[in-house]
């Protein structure tokens, strides 16, 4: 499903807030000051949350994004496309008078960083907030929240994948770019994102995974391309516009960093934090446990699952051709492995949909893709048993 964003100056953007919205600046203004005496750690989670790697010069010289946020999107706007607001960033009760239908507001939680993986310079004009600068961090696509507070605003999450999130969308308000880009962009979807168009001018959008339950994990990419590091550092530098420096000869790729690096030696922190995050436990109820328990059996025995998910993390490390398994071989043909790897298996019941592609809605059709793929002939009963026991684990 594809978001299409129409910018358009609103009048609320010409003129100060007043009121209520008045109140949520001062009180932004009162917290900000305190914040900005004693600077946050430079450890992995504050880097994973907060560090752009001075990312500012793409999504605000090259982008100009910071001019289509300050312009049209309120925190209603930034809602609908997935983008989170951390409650804990915020003032007590401001919510309860904050106007969500003015831009303004939305500066003033950039202000704050209180938008997940959104990193905003703000500064104080005339007595009237004003954004300068815009970047993104890896909490960007790879946090949420709880929604704790109301749908899009609660407590963070992270490493679980923010699946409603509209990269796409996001990036078509860029007033830089054109028609025929935009189209690309606004094709994504929700829970989807690209990793490769802006290298090699495809479009074959990927399922946005989840950042935990990796410690241990060799092949870090549904194509197996490197480790954690190595896809930090390619998305760091090739997705995000950080300034560092990425060569992949395979794939012909060999970006210098343009002054100081600001990437390679954050990425040991950033793989410690996100080697810490362990996958989320299954929600109680969730799953029907005598079934769970006979599908066991069915995962190891008749299901072959075990074959390729196998060990602690559900995978043989191994890489394999999409003919094996009848996946689409178009993204791999993109990759530098040209294959795909076995996918840990990491509570499975909280991020459908699956495969790279997202061309399995449910675990059912998981099992079915495999059963005819494999030629398993699993009765109903053992896939039914089997999903019960893909949802325990």
């Amino acid at each position: 499903m594809s978001f299409n964003v129409t910018l358009t100056r609103s009048k609320s953007t010409a003129r100060l807030l007043g009121g209520i919205a008045a109140t949520l600046v001062l009180a932004i203004t009162a917290v900000w000051s305190g914040a900005q005496d004693t600077p946050k750690p430079a450890n992995g989670k504050h880097i994973f949350r907060f560090d752009s790697f001075g990312n500012e010069t793409f999504w605000t010289d090259t982008l100009r994004l910071h001019e289509a946020i300050a312009k049209s999107v309120d925190p209603t706007t930034a809602l609908s496309v997935g983008l989170k607001v951390d409650a804990d960033a915020l003032p007590p009760g401001i919510l309860k008078t904050a106007d969500l239908k003015s831009p303004a507001t939305t500066v003033a939680l950039l202000k704050l960083d209180a938008i997940v993986g959104l990193k905003g310079t703000v500064v104080t004009k005339e007595g009237k907030d004003t954004l300068m600068r815009v970047g993104i961090t890896c909490a960007l696509c790879h946090s949420t929240v709880d929604d704790s507070v109301a749908p899009g605003i609660g407590k963070r999450l992270d490493g679980r994948p923010n699946l409603s999130l509209n990269p796409g969308a996001i990036i078509a308000l860029s007033p830089a770019l054109d028609a025929s880009k935009k189209a690309v962009y606004n094709s994504w979807g929700a829970g989807k994102y690209d990793p490769r168009y802006n290298q090699d001018g495809k479009n074959t959008p990927v399922v946005i995974p989840p950042a935990y339950g990796l410690a241990g994990v060799k092949m870090a990419t549904y194509t197996g391309d490197g480790d954690i590091s190595y896809w930090n550092n390619y998305v760091a530098v090739t997705q995000m516009g950080g300034h560092g420096s990425f060569k992949e000869p395979r794939l012909g790729i060999n970006v210098e960093a343009k002054g100081e690096d600001l990437v390679k030696s954050k990425l040991p922190a950033l793989r410690e934090y996100q080697h810490s995050l362990a996958k989320p436990a299954p929600a109680a109820g969730s799953f029907d446990a005598p079934a769970a328990q006979r599908g066991q059996a069915v995962f190891t025995g008749a299901g072959k699952c075990a074959t390729c998910h196998a060990g602690k993390a559900f995978t043989d490390e191994k890489l394999h051709a999409a003919a094996e398994t009848g996946m689409d071989p178009a993204y791999a043909a993109r990759s530098a492995t040209k294959k795909y790897r076995a996918t840990p298996l990491r509570a499975l019941a909280q991020h459908a949909p699956y495969f790279h592609d997202g061309t399995a809605a449910s675990l059912a059709a998981v099992v079915d893709h495999y059963d005819s793929a494999l030629k398993l002939k699993l009765s109903a009963d053992q896939k039914k048993d089997l999903v019960e026991y893909l949802k325990s684990i």
